[in-house]
């Protein structure tokens, strides 16, 4: 059993262990998982637990080179991303594409991954959506 489940709560909507490091967050989004790329955070071999993963994240968990990953929601392509990278996969609820945040429409870093399938060109376009993202809201 993926022991990083046992950290989500409804605060917690990433939990990250391994052993006795554990690091946990409260952002939505990929917004945790670029932190740990951005910053350098080692969590390969890590075991994760997520509220929602979408292909965008499945890419990220990739190149953090995670062993597994439990998702509350995850999507479809995420699930295969995963698998096709030997990352372990289990979740409660497996659904076609990630909706965004109000549900009107797919979530928007789904969007930017549609049609990618190299994990290092998904980066590339998270960042640009991110940033994109950002820029509407100043």
């Amino acid at each position: 059993m993926n022991p990083a489940k046992q950290y989500l709560s409804d605060g917690i909507t990433l939990a990250v262990v391994n052993g006795d490091t554990v690091y946990t967050s409260c952002e939505r989004g990929v917004s945790p998982l670029m932190n740990f790329l951005d910053k350098g955070i080692c969590i390969d071999g890590f075991s994760c637990a997520d509220k929602v993963v979408g292909k965008g994240a499945a890419f990220l968990y990739v190149l953090l080179k995670v062993k597994e990953v439990h998702a509350c929601v995850l999507s479809i392509c995420a699930k295969e991303i995963l698998e096709s990278h030997s990352i372990s996969v289990t979740y409660d609820t497996l659904v076609e594409r990630i909706q965004n945040r109000d549900k009107t429409d797919f979530c928007p870093i789904e969007e930017a991954v549609l049609n990618i399938s190299s994990p290092e060109s998904a980066l590339i376009a998270i960042k640009n959506k991110l940033e994109f993202l950002r820029s509407k809201q100043v």
